[in-house]
């Protein structure tokens, strides 16, 4: 039996864009009768798809690194190389896909089917029939594909249910799930029974269905963090109809109104929208309690059921049905602000050293992502190129001077300030 997995990193990284071809046409005496390089294909990228067939992020906790294809390099006669199959990854319902590094919510892949391009793949290179023109009629060199980009991901999962079963440590909730419906969560006489959430369908007649979790069991400090508490209460975020649960017989000997006020006092301290979402307060164990007890808090306004004798239990859960119908009935508001942040686009000068640069920028790498950099075709384009982007314009702002070293990537060149 596999474990389930709420949280987990992942590495994603684009397909490497093949290589442009350097390749010329045979035409008699001419040597070399027209350039007829393809391009190289573009990498496949890395697509992250919810799937309700998937139950955890289990299949990421030892085995974290995904990657698309690579594109094909080019060939003569204007042969295109093949593009880089995407890689589709599936993950649970539900998941919430943060930056691992700044943790900001980059998607929130809630429903079965929706998706979101983790990483693009890398651009191919072009062939050298690309660079033909009226004064280069003979480009000995191609661009290099790019190499995948590549990002690390914190994927977070947030179980998606009608019910959320709210108590502390051994308040009845795993005998209350498996009594109610098909799950079958480890029970035992200890707290932190439950280490995991889990799943049940509660069926009432031929119409009435809905899906209660099993929360781990929460204690004072769980919106601080103790005992796992973030971890569990974020599966608490996405239920209609909360269900307390205070234990009337408790081990810890802490008082079943206690019992309350600290969950609820938690659950606002975690997110006080909480409080607004319709809940049933319920008194478990009462096969424990006698008759005045029972009285008590019925007369209190809670409900009260033993799992084991099954005393009050339908009760409970005719109750839970009428409370999810009712929320059901109401739009869900998605209050969960989704951000993309692109790239930075446009080029950006780092001095390195006295009278040394360096240049940043995706469209600066790819002028001199050459095959050939050294040929007078290929020096004189990437010169264009540059000037094209504003280069020069950028380096005397940085304050480059004559002789000044320039490096983008690999490629080195010496600095010459053009006045005009």
């Amino acid at each position: 039996m596999s474990a389930f997995v709420d949280e987990a990193q992942l590495n994603v990284r684009g397909g490497d864009g093949g290589a442009g071809c350097v390749s010329f046409r045979r035409e008699g005496p001419v040597v070399y009768g027209g350039p007829n390089g393809g391009d190289g294909g573009d990498g496949g990228a890395v697509w992250l798809i919810a799937d309700h067939n998937v139950a955890s992020l289990v299949a990421f906790r030892d085995h974290p690194h995904r990657r698309g294809e690579d594109g094909v390099s080019g060939m003569g006669k204007d042969l295109h190389g093949r593009r880089g199959r995407d890689l589709e990854v599936k993950v649970p319902e539900g998941t919430i896909v943060r930056d691992l590094y700044g943790g900001e919510i980059l998607a929130d892949l809630r429903t079965h089917g929706m998706r979101w391009m983790a990483i693009p793949g890398g651009q191919g290179g072009r062939g050298n029939a690309r660079f033909l023109t009226n004064k280069r009629r003979a480009p000995k060199f191609a661009e290099q594909g790019e190499h995948g980009p590549t990002r690390w991901l914190k994927l977070e999962l947030k179980l998606m249910a009608d019910v959320a079963l709210v108590g502390y440590p051994n308040a009845g909730k795993s005998t209350f799930i498996s009594a109610v419906s098909a799950a079958k969560p480890k029970i035992a006489n200890y707290p932190f029974t439950t280490l995991e959430p889990h799943l049940g369908v509660v069926r009432l007649g031929e119409e009435t269905e809905f899906v209660i979790a099993d929360i781990p069991g929460l204690i004072e400090g769980a919106s601080e963090g103790r005992g796992l508490g973030h971890q569990f209460l974020r599966h608490i975020e996405r239920a209609r109809v909360l269900c307390i649960l205070a234990d009337l017989v408790s081990m810890e000997g802490i008082a079943p109104e206690t019992q309350v006020e600290v969950l609820l006092h938690e659950l606002q301290a975690y997110r006080p929208e909480l409080l607004e979402r319709p809940r049933l307060i319920v008194g478990t164990k009462l096969d424990a309690v006698d008759g005045d007890t029972k009285a008590r808090w019925e007369a209190a306004g809670w409900r009260t059921m033993s799992s084991v004798t099954g005393a009050g239990v339908r009760d409970v859960v005719g109750a839970l049905a009428e409370l999810v119908y009712e929320a059901r009935e109401v739009p869900a508001v998605d209050n969960t602000e989704i951000t993309i942040r692109p790239e930075p686009e446009g080029t950006r000068v780092e001095k390195v050293g006295d009278n040394e640069f360096r240049l940043h920028g995706r469209a600066v790498e790819r002028a001199v992502a050459l095959s050939d950099v050294s040929s007078p075709d290929a020096l004189n384009y990437i010169d264009d190129r540059l000037t094209g982007l504003g280069v020069p314009r950028l380096l005397a702002r940085a304050g480059a001077h004559d002789g000044a070293t320039i490096h983008i990537k690999e490629f080195s060149f010496e600095y010459t300030h053009v006045v005009g």
